[in-house]
């Protein structure tokens, strides 16, 4: 699924291409009400499977978008996008985001990435800007697409010391 993490100088070589596609997870109902229960959005569709069955055009529950959009962030640590030696990395801003298929309750969903964009910012700080696809499993449209900027940090070396 993923590759050997890059160096720095690597990920610059890397544009265009695919970084990495995470494993399948699962959104399961408990995931979708500990999300509303932080955000407070109990809208019926996402917490209330009984009216979601009756009244929802998918006849089930669905997971929020930005439940989607959020585990964009942990699938992405998995696929070692990230430089070996990376001090930090800032989630720094999304450029667009566009949320295209809702997430059935039960549905399992990936992470497929592409580096677009390694802009350096000089004093070893890099704004990488990255593609990014939620596949859902068994359907022809992802569930989201969204571009990430990530904020990099690179690990300098201490001078020697006499």
């Amino acid at each position: 699924m993923s590759r050997p993490t890059p160096t720095f100088a690597e990920l610059k070589e890397m544009i265009g291409q695919e970084l990495g596609v995470s494993r399948w997870v699962t959104v399961d109902q408990s995931r979708i009400d500990q999300f509303a229960e932080c955000t407070g959005d109990h809208q019926w569709i996402h917490v209330d499977a009984e009216r979601a069955r009756r009244h929802s055009p998918f006849r089930t529950t669905i997971a929020h978008g930005y439940l989607t959009l959020s585990i964009i962030g942990a699938l992405g640590q998995e696929i070692g996008a990230v430089p070996e030696n990376t001090q930090a990395a800032f989630n720094y801003g999304l450029d667009r985001v566009r949320f295209i298929s809702p997430v059935r309750v039960g549905s399992r969903i990936r992470l497929r990435t592409r580096l677009t964009d390694i802009e350096d910012r000089g004093a070893g700080q890099y704004l990488m800007k990255a593609y990014n696809e939620v596949e859902i499993e068994g359907e022809e449209k992802p569930a989201l697409i969204a571009e990430t900027l990530i904020m990099l940090y690179e690990r300098r070396k201490k001078p020697v010391q006499a």
